[in-house]
């Protein structure tokens, strides 16, 4: 093992088991939800001060849980929730100085529907502030590091969560996405990140007012089975019937699938490390007998700045209506340069709302448009490998750093603005030891067509993990 790795895998009770077989392990009575919890608790301790990813750790109320039984999918199993959703009792920062520390009323909507599966919350993780940068980085506190490599992002904005699943400490935790902040910090991190079609949970208190709702709620996890099982057991709390039912998707489809792919991006070429990802995936997918062939990209180049306007007026939204949100103590004086940046552009760009808004919306039908003769659409996650920490730092002046973030975060956002259903997964190590990650995106409700083809790419190529073999010239160990 590399020594800027930082990992919590060791022979304890966790193991290198999954979520689905930690669970299963605590139906049977071969361990208990206390044996479960108390390992996680002594991973966390022992590998946090260097991730700092924990934002508010609640281990003594996770022992007491763990005492008392549970139910669901994941009973028994830890876990933990992204630091921008309200958990009773603990307060919500959402990375912010400028956010009070108010203990919240009540648990938030997706909290019902996430702890109702039977999870030990050890508490939250951090995102950057509001969740508006794609790497968990801070102005004025220490950035939250990649275990692959303790000098690279851990991706963002569910950076904190992703740290604590790849490092293990759990195997599955809490995320969401509105830009891609589920499937950028599990293409970083190495891990499964599926971002669900519009509304296929409940929705979050933050997209209830959105005038495009770009938000979602979800989990990054190490193996396919575990977002598969986890879809599965929301449903069982809540479904949407306005869409099909996903139900559990248990391994491989048997159909073999016309896959678009997309290589570049509307702001240029991926990186060579990440086109050779591509490539070897598509390799794969077609020794596996599928069918794939370049298609053209749904949506027009001004699509780029639309949706960087559309985050400049949710930043510039959130400092506005932050009083009211978030309490009288909430002090927009303390948002960290890049929030700050963001807010300045939408001031001068006011102007553009109205047709911005109706191009984002209109993304729908274009997709549709675009994706109806294919199963499934194969891109980049990002635009180039894992950056060092720093590189997207809140403190790099603003112009700089909107301009490496639309150049980094290039494939993902269309998914959120549109409403469709992409995953990320692990397949490819670059050159410097960190997981580069593919997107598979679908038509709307099409979530298990995702599940059953990572299900199929998994198992022709398991995932790594920080601690095993490390790889070699930018190929996945074996």
């Amino acid at each position: 093992m590399s020594n800027n790795q930082i990992h919590a895998f060791c022979d304890d009770v966790l193991g290198d088991h999954d979520a689905v077989g930690l669970a299963e392990l605590v139906r049977r009575g071969d361990v208990s939800s206390l044996e479960l919890a108390e390992a996680a608790i002594a991973r966390a301790q022992r590998v946090d001060e260097q991730l700092n990813a924990i934002q508010v750790p609640i281990f003594d109320k996770a022992r007491e849980q763990a005492r008392r039984p549970s139910q669901g999918t994941f009973a028994g199993v830890p876990s933990f929730i992204k630091d921008n959703t309200n958990v009773a009792g603990l307060p919500t920062r959402h990375g912010s100085r400028a956010v009070p520390p108010t203990p919240a009323h009540k648990d938030g909507a997706f909290t019902k529907q996430y702890l109702a599966q039977g999870f030990i919350l050890l508490g939250k993780t951090r995102l950057p502030e509001f969740g508006f940068n794609c790497s968990t980085e801070f102005q004025h506190e220490r950035p939250t590091c990649n275990p692959w490599h303790k000098d690279y992002s851990c991706g963002g904005s569910s950076g904190g969560s992703a740290a604590m699943v790849a490092s293990g400490v759990v195997p599955i935790a809490h995320a969401n996405d509105g830009g891609g902040s589920i499937r950028i910090p599990a293409a970083c991190c190495g891990l499964v990140g599926l971002k669900t079609t519009r509304e296929r949970f409940v929705m979050h208190e933050l997209a209830k007012s959105l005038p495009v709702n770009v938000f979602c709620d979800g989990v990054v996890t190490r193996s396919v089975r575990d977002t598969a099982h986890f879809v599965a057991g929301a449903e069982l709390y809540w479904r949407n019937l306005k869409l099909p039912a996903v139900g559990l998707v248990k391994g491989p489809g048997k159909k073999r699938l016309k896959i678009g792919l997309v290589y570049d991006s509307l702001t240029g070429q991926p990186c060579p490390q990440t086109r050779a990802t591509m490539e070897r995936t598509v390799a794969l997918l077609e020794g596996m007998g599928h069918r794939t062939t370049e298609m053209h990209k749904p949506v027009k180049s001004s699509f780029v700045d639309d949706f960087v306007d559309y985050w400049a007026f949710l930043a510039f939204m959130t400092g506005k209506i932050g009083k009211r949100q978030f309490g009288g103590e909430f002090d927009p004086a303390q948002f960290d340069d890049f929030t700050r940046g963001l807010a300045n552009r939408f001031r001068k760009r006011l102007w553009r709302l109205p047709l911005m808004l109706l191009r984002l919306k209109r993304t729908w039908s274009q997709y549709v448009q675009a994706i109806q003769e294919f199963d499934a659409v194969l891109t980049p996650v990002l635009g180039h490998v894992t950056p060092q920490l720093g590189y997207l730092g809140p403190n790099v002046p603003f112009e700089e750093l909107i301009g490496r973030l639309m150049k980094y975060a290039a494939y993902t956002p269309l998914n959120n603005t549109n409403g469709s259903p992409a995953i990320s997964l692990p397949m490819g190590m670059s050159r410097e030891g960190l997981p580069i990650g593919i997107q598979l995106a679908a038509a709307h409700g099409a979530e298990r067509t995702l599940l059953e083809l990572a299900y199929e790419l998994e198992q022709v190529q398991p995932w790594p993990r920080v601690g095993t073999t490390p790889a070699i010239d930018g190929q996945l160990a074996r």
